[in-house]
């Protein structure tokens, strides 16, 4: 009975959507307020029982109901509480679940957060949220219920959840993720909304902003998580592949920070007006071709969820549904968007355009590199591979004037700025980038290393310029520091800039210093890598909840002192009987020990990879800076305020409701 609850919520939950689609517009369009005002009851019943679907589905993976057939393929009696919970997400039905749910969340959230905003505008932003969620809404009832029964013959077990999803990367990963691919659809619906009405103004982009940011925000957050699960889970011990589905993600992630700084551009000077609506339109659609490439089956990836070419389609049609017809629309209401603010070639809109150009072209390198090798394979003319030495042939060189360009924006003023200024600020500031960049690595390795002299330069210039900017703007006319004159958007700024330096270091030490060595090793055998000695003690048996397990006994010593017990893991589930990597790690902040097992050799060998990974956990510390960065934004008060006297007439102007 739950299951026929659930199903029956999603579909009274389409209902409400498909009336938020059409009732708010019709009354907008018919100067009807009593229409108009349906859209926040709408939208909180299309989240309701999206929610209660969601809800009684968990009860049903909780309850082991293996009539179901997406449980039987997920779940199993052994599989402990906590991944019942996340299995619910953990294939692809209800992981569309999850991300209606995470639509429905955020259409709500725009409902309750935006009284003081003018109906009518609301009205449209909310109907276009509706469509979006209709589109998937069908998308799971049509081709990926996760509803369906096996009545009256159904089996007493299930297959089990993937083993390789048996961690809590799945608890807490895939939920952030889809907050941030999801959360873009606000963005776009806002752009949608602004082309319908012709309006786009400073008040339009400080309504539009906050929800950028919490979606990118998010989104750094489940790319960070992605990326520290497959580090330690995988058993490869690297952090970043350039993998089809990693690259979903981050194609998204980059147009979004160019949105965030075109945003600024419009909000404070009323210009890009047009290329922040494409740029809004281009990062949820990345967010659905992410979807498309997951899905379809055209990629193999230990990341993509399901092979079928029916549920493939369903989403390309989706996916060209929104980009032909908010297109379409842009091209014929672009022109009523055009800004009249003008600027100098030198100013801090020059620098953000400079730098939204960089950030467009890489994404647009990393779109090649992903869909390449799928357009010559649908050709018929073999079968090819994109990895990372193109990335880091073309990617790299790209995110290296980005940086630079990260140094100069903040201190250039808009509008115009008196020339020698950069030279001013920043030429000292450049010929110490220099000069450390130059020096770090004969200091640090003894030999000189290109990308480690660039890498090490980049992040010192991040860092000082940065902070240089940072005194300039807290220092009275009297000299006196007063911290409280930057706003909070500043500020979350400037701490987004800085994690970014973080992640350059981060990146830039454990690419070029890291150490790996594979081995065999006996009893009692020792072997010495970076300065650290490893002692195999033997292997223990351990059994898990689901699983037995042969557990490895390493002791690290370093200068004749231990420093670290390591433990790493060959699994082996009982129902997939399939077997699982869970490496052994030791983390400080300036670096990671990590052994992995192999297989087993004659005489109770083992082969063993081992790694000293200097600075690796700079990189969650960088995105934990970047998010809360974005997160400090997002909270700045002025976005909280209510509308300008202004705003409420350039409003009302373009919106006119008669009641």
């Amino acid at each position: 009975m739950i299951p026929e609850l659930g199903n029956f919520a999603l579909i009274v939950g389409l209902a409400f959507a498909i009336c938020l689609s059409v009732i708010p517009l019709v009354g907008v369009a018919s100067n009807n307020l009593n229409l108009v005002r349906y859209a926040r009851p709408l939208t909180f019943g299309a989240f309701f029982f999206t929610l209660l679907s969601y809800v009684l589905l968990t009860v049903s993976f909780i309850n082991d109901d293996f009539s179901v057939l997406y449980i039987v393929k997920q779940s199993n009696t052994l599989l402990p509480l906590q991944y019942k919970m996340a299995a619910v997400f953990g294939g692809h039905e209800g992981s569309l679940v999850l991300w209606v749910l995470m639509l429905t969340t955020w259409a709500g959230a725009l409902a309750v957060s935006s009284k003081q905003l003018d109906e009518a505008f609301v009205a449209r932003v909310l109907s276009v949220l509706g469509m979006v969620i209709v589109g998937f809404m069908l998308f799971t009832l049509l081709t990926s219920n996760p509803f369906e029964r096996l009545l009256p013959n159904f089996p007493s077990e299930g297959r089990d959840l993937n083993p390789l999803l048996q961690d809590i990367g799945l608890i807490v990963h895939p939920p952030m993720l889809y907050l941030g691919w999801s959360g873009f659809s606000v963005a776009f619906a806002f752009a949608i909304a602004a082309l319908m009405t012709g309006r786009m103004d400073a008040a339009w982009a400080r309504w539009t902003r906050p929800w950028t940011l919490a979606a990118w925000s998010f989104l750094t957050i489940g790319i960070a998580l992605g990326s520290w699960w497959a580090y330690y889970e995988l058993g490869w011990g690297g952090w970043w592949f350039w993998d089809p589905v990693e690259n979903a993600s981050f194609m998204p992630w980059i147009v979004g920070t160019a949105l965030i700084h075109a945003l600024s551009v419009t909000e404070q000077r009323g210009a890009f007006r047009n290329w922040t609506v494409l740029l809004a339109i281009s990062a949820f659609s990345l967010s659905l071709l992410g979807t498309f490439l997951v899905r379809s089956g055209v990629i193999n990836s230990v990341h993509s969820f399901a092979s079928d070419p029916e549920r493939g389609m369903f989403i390309l049609m989706l996916l060209c549904i929104v980009i032909v017809g908010s297109l379409t629309l842009f091209a014929f209401r672009a022109s009523a968007l055009q800004g009249t603010s003008k600027f100098e070639f030198y100013s801090k809109e020059t620098f953000i355009l400079a730098g939204n150009i960089g950030l467009v072209t890489a994404t647009a390198t990393v779109l090649l590199g992903t869909l390449y090798p799928l357009l010559v394979d649908a050709l018929g003319m073999g079968k090819i591979s994109v990895g990372p030495p193109y990335y880091n042939a073309v990617f790299t060189p790209i995110i290296a004037g980005l940086v630079v360009l990260m140094g100069i924006a903040p201190v250039i003023r808009w509008k115009k700025n008196k020339s020698g200024t950069f030279r001013k600020e920043l030429g000292l500031i450049a010929l110490a980038s220099i000069g450390f960049g130059l020096a770090f690595p004969l200091l640090y390795g003894g030999e000189f290393i290109g990308w480690v002299a660039v890498g090490m330069g980049l992040a010192f210039w991040l860092v000082t310029a940065t902070l240089k900017n940072a005194k300039n703007n807290i220092s009275n006319s009297d000299g006196r520091m007063d911290f409280s004159r930057p706003t909070q958007s500043y500020w979350g700024m400037v701490v987004a800039h800085m994690g970014m330096a973080v992640a350059i270091v981060g990146v830039t030490m454990v690419s070029y210093y890291e150490t790996q060595l594979d081995v065999r090793m006996d009893v009692g055998s020792k072997v010495e890598l970076s300065g650290y000695e490893f002692v195999f003690e033997g292997m223990k048996d351990v059994k898990g909840p689901n699983y037995s397990a042969k557990q490895g006994q390493f002791r690290v010593f370093e200068a004749g002192n231990e420093v670290a017990f390591l433990q790493p893991e060959r699994r082996n589930y009982l129902v997939q009987t399939m077997g699982m990597t869970e490496a052994g790690i030791d983390s400080t902040i300036t670096r990671d020990l990590f052994i992995a097992l192999g297989d087993p050799l004659d005489n109770e060998a083992w082969a063993v990879r081992v790694y000293v990974k200097p600075f690796i956990n700079l990189l969650w510390i960088a995105a934990a800076l970047i998010a809360f960065g974005g997160f400090m934004c997002m909270t700045d008060r002025r976005y909280r305020a209510k509308k300008t006297a202004t705003e409420t007439q350039q409003i009302d102007s373009a919106n006119t409701i008669n009641v």
